[in-house]
């Protein structure tokens, strides 16, 4: 679950928000409040407001983001309970509260409107309150057994580990494979193993690298693996060609010559030469 929280000033528009039922909004927490619309919502809150007129952002606005799957499951009692316990982690107390879930999409969320003026007229600390609502947030997931950021973020992270060890498993196939001898015949090698390869262009309109589409997935080169950036890709491909490389030819991109960007064109010659050199010394030396 995810939580976002700031200090708002336009109570009645947020509250009109949070209650639309355009949105198919659903009050599923209530407290220390007797109104039942919008405008007799905020006069309530105006009555404790207007004891502070040093604060103008004067209403604490929450969004807490349950996962896909948990927000399908949880009943209207549940999501009260988050609420409750979601006051409790932020220290709000006895104040006054309204939230509303919305199912208008396929996210399930909750608009958790806190008057941030309490009943002596003193205002809540809002300092950093947008990291302490992701940490009360986090909390109540725990304390709910609902999924929390970083069990989505380790799962996110062990499936993007499988999907870069595939791409870069392909990568090696279309080498070995179809042994392409420049850009143009590696995207269409890729592509023919079920990895689109989308060049990055750069302001000056010259290809500066690559980035690769798989199963859902948008990763630039170096994300995939070190081997796979723009300059160790040229290197592989262009040295397997059996005539010195000078220059390093523009790629054709949806019908248009497209030039290499000079910065990546040099990387490449300079690895090609380097590893020309290296192979020559270990031949000389019988290595």
């Amino acid at each position: 679950m995810i939580g976002k929280g700031m200090a708002i000033a336009h109570t009645k528009a947020s509250m009109s928000y949070g209650w639309n039922q355009e949105k198919d909004a659903e009050v599923v927490f209530k407290q220390e409040l007797i109104g039942n619309n919008p405008e007799e919502i905020t006069q309530e809150f105006k009555m404790l407001q207007d004891q502070n007129y040093h604060c103008q952002k004067n209403t604490l606005s929450f969004v807490l983001s349950p996962t896909v799957e948990d927000g399908k499951r949880l009943k209207l009692k549940d999501f009260e309970k988050v609420c409750q316990k979601f006051m409790e982690q932020m220290k709000l107390g006895e104040r006054q509260a309204i939230a509303f879930v919305h199912r208008d999409k396929q996210h399930t969320h909750i608009h958790l409107y806190v008057n941030r003026i309490d009943y002596k007229g003193v205002a809540y600390n809002d300092s950093f309150i947008g990291k302490l609502s992701q940490q009360a947030a986090e909390k109540v997931a725990e304390q709910l057994q609902l999924t929390t950021v970083k069990q989505v973020q380790m799962e996110k992270e062990f499936l993007l580990q499988d999907v870069r060890q595939e791409i870069k498993r392909r990568h090696e196939l279309t080498l070995k494979q179809f042994t392409p001898k420049n850009f143009e015949d590696y995207i269409k090698s890729m592509e023919t193993n079920g990895v689109k390869v989308i060049p990055s262009i750069n302001k000056g309109g010259k290809l500066q690298g690559f980035r690769f589409e798989f199963n859902g997935y948008n990763l630039k080169g170096s994300e995939v693996h070190r081997s796979m950036t723009g300059s160790n890709i040229g290197q592989q491909l262009y040295s397997q060609s059996n005539t010195k490389i000078k220059s390093i030819a523009p790629v054709k991109i949806l019908n248009n010559a497209v030039p290499v960007a000079p910065r990546l064109a040099i990387s490449i010659l300079k690895k090609i030469a380097k590893k020309t050199i290296k192979y020559t010394i270990d031949a000389g030396l019988g290595i």
